[in-house]
């Protein structure tokens, strides 16, 4: 079992738990949830051997194999398959113990060491490295390519198959969800629950912490508190422990009359039921977990829009795609004020497509789009969060687009997105992902969206957050479109889901569990193809350097001008940079300097359409280049 007893542990001058006691049984699964800065990773430090307690005892069973989730990827040019196969070291000394010996012709030693392959599932490692690859979003020939062609999220995704890969007694899992897609976390639920070691995870997602774990650490006021249950069992006991508070009763009827008001207001009008029903629906689940979160440092609005359209976006008979790559044909959707669609489907599909053309940055290939007269759109997309100028502030951030408001009233609105105090005034350069999503959102938010377009919002964002992101959107009067594989935001701001898989858009009429049900048939229906794949006979090593040269070789064209478009997007993300530096200047904002800030603000407008011009036609010759990649694979 894993027992500590008085355990302090520091971090430099802060201490980050004092006199804290926990024991876990063999088998336990937990889940450790906490403030940002609580001191969770440390803990999983300690417990990997890493670092030493400051006080007290931790106490682990000495022949415990422990596996982690790593967060940095070093083996740039191993293949994806190789690299989680790395994963399990005994496999690993045993293979490489085994080449000494055949080459050695140590007819002992090669008998040993079969029999120790043969206990350690070796025969079967490949096929298992295989299957966690493909659950986790991997294509059979992605498993093929090295390291380093992934992006940083799908190496994450690398890391996490290599952990599992790992023979372990103890599994420590550090916010494994992050970056997967609904498919992948529903994937990684299943193969959890499997898991016969005892497993530790830290996770913002709170419907992956129900289904998974059985029990809950809260790190509390330096305290570890064990709670029997998921997180929603947790969140209702905490809400017992609080409820008796004033501020949790005061904070709780404030938040209950404000949903009160809305139902009254709503509830009797055709176009509003659906939304007033789900906010009774919200209302009951308020009363019962508010003062679990009274602690929160959100507390946030999207301001109300200036005007609105009956209809926001009319999309008919929509054709989408990138250059001459159709994704989506026959596209047909319908926005008023009000509505609340959930984007759900396989990874790939097109979910990313259709709403990067909802939000004017992919134009249909063919068919019609109408956006109404008063449209003003709220668009989050993670390519934003590396948008945020590095060197500027929250402040600054939101003065560039509300010149003429005063400070405080903007430093109000930030302190709701808990951004307070000197941390208004820090550079962006020096924030974590999830502080760059709450600028993100902070900065739609104040520009009175009536549509807001949403493709997972909640990446990097903490229980807190997501919760007042939850509430902000239940409030919003406009319509709202989110791909998220947060289950419990879609299941609490959307009315209806949209399904987007082969090439289409349809109506969803079942739940979330129903969606998993039709995913796991969407598995099995494109199962034959892998296995076609997978029995194929391996090609020969030097076969392949000699087609991976010739394939250079026929593409070399597609990337000079790929490399020609990313070259003169640089040049113009360059003098971009150099007008914003400028524009950080305070002094700019004087009234005797408005013709200058004017100039400024032309320039920086004139860029940004360049810039966003550059971005698609690269995004074009990426889409054309990986086309014609996979045309050639597939004919090798």
């Amino acid at each position: 079992m894993i027992r500590l007893q008085d355990l302090t542990l520091q971090r430099g001058p802060q201490r980050l738990l004092e006199g804290a006691k926990l024991t876990l049984h063999p088998g336990h699964k937990v889940g450790l949830v906490g403030a940002n800065g609580a001191g969770k990773s440390t803990l999983f430090a300690l417990l990997r051997g890493e670092l030493s307690a400051d006080g007290g005892n931790c106490q682990l069973p000495p022949d415990w194999r422990i596996a982690h989730m790593r967060q940095e990827v070093d083996a740039l040019d191993r293949l994806a398959v190789d690299y989680v196969l790395d994963g399990d070291v005994q496999l690993r000394r045993i293979q490489a113990e085994l080449a000494s010996a055949e080459a050695a012709q140590d007819g002992a030693a090669l008998a040993r060491l079969h029999t120790e392959l043969d206990n350690a599932d070796g025969y079967s490692a490949d096929a298992r490295a295989r299957k966690l690859l493909a659950g986790l979003g991997f294509a059979s020939e992605q498993m093929e390519r090295p390291v380093d062609s992934f992006s940083g999220g799908w190496r994450m995704r690398l890391n996490l198959a290599q952990a599992l890969m790992c023979p372990s007694d103890l599994l420590l899992l550090d916010e494994p969800t992050n970056h997967l897609d609904l498919d992948a976390i529903l994937w990684l639920e299943s193969w959890l629950k499997g898991y016969g070691g005892t497993l530790m995870l830290i996770s913002h997602d709170r419907d992956f912490l129900d289904e998974v774990v059985g029990h809950i650490v809260h790190v509390d006021q330096r305290k570890l508190i064990l709670y029997r249950g998921g997180y929603s069992a947790f969140e209702r006991a905490r809400a017992e422990r609080l409820a008796q508070q004033q501020q949790a009763f005061e904070k709780q009827q404030a938040q209950r009359a404000h949903m009160e008001d809305f139902i009254r207001r709503f509830k009797a009008k055709a176009s509003k039921a659906r939304q007033a029903q789900s906010r009774i629906k919200a209302l009951e689940k308020l009363e019962q977990l508010a003062p679990a979160h009274i602690d929160s440092p959100f507390d946030f609005v999207f301001r109300e829009a200036d005007k609105v359209s009956s209809t926001l976006l009319d999309l008919g008979e929509g054709r989408l795609g990138y250059g001459d790559k159709l994704v989506l044909e026959k596209v047909k959707l319908q926005l008023a004020p009000g509505a609340r669609i959930g984007l759900l489907g396989p990874n790939g599909a097109g979910k990313s497509t259709l709403i990067k053309t909802l939000a004017g940055g992919l134009q249909p290939l063919g068919g019609r789009l109408q956006r109404g007269e008063n449209l003003v759109v709220g668009y989050f997309a993670q390519h934003q969060l590396d948008a945020l100028d590095a060197k500027a502030s929250p402040l600054l951030h939101l003065q560039r687009i509300a010149p003429g408001e005063r400070e405080q009233v903007l430093r109000d609105f930030l302190g709701g997105f808990d951004f307070r105090g000197d941390r208004c005034d820090e550079p962006v350069v020096n924030f974590s992902g999830g502080e760059k999503a709450r600028l993100a959102l902070a900065l739609i938010a104040w520009g009175k969206p009536n549509l807001l377009l949403l493709d997972e919002p909640t990446n990097h964002l903490d229980l807190e957050m997501r919760l007042a992101l939850t509430l902000a959107l239940q409030d919003f009067q406009g319509a709202v479109v989110v791909v998220s594989h947060d289950r419990h935001l879609l299941k609490s701001t959307t009315d209806e889901f949209l399904l987007v898989a082969d090439g289409r858009v349809v109506s969803f009429e079942s739940d979330l569990d129903d969606y998993a049900r039709w995913l796991a048939d969407y598995r099995v229906r494109q199962q034959p193809s892998v296995t076609a794949e997978a029995a194929g006979e391996k090609t020969d090593k030097r076969a392949q350097r000699q087609a991976a040269a010739a394939l250079r070789q026929q593409l070399a064209p597609l990337k000079r001008k790929a490399e020609a478009f990313e070259k003169d997007l640089a040049s113009v993300q360059e003098k971009l940079a150099a007008i914003e530096a400028q524009l950080g200047d305070a002094g700019l904002y004087d009234g005797a300097r408005k013709e200058e800030l004017r100039d400024l603000l032309s320039k920086q407008a004139t860029l940004k359409a360049r810039e966003s011009t550059l971005e698609e036609s690269w995004l074009e010759a990426l889409e054309a280049l990986e086309s014609l990649q996979d045309d050639l694979e597939a004919s090798a």
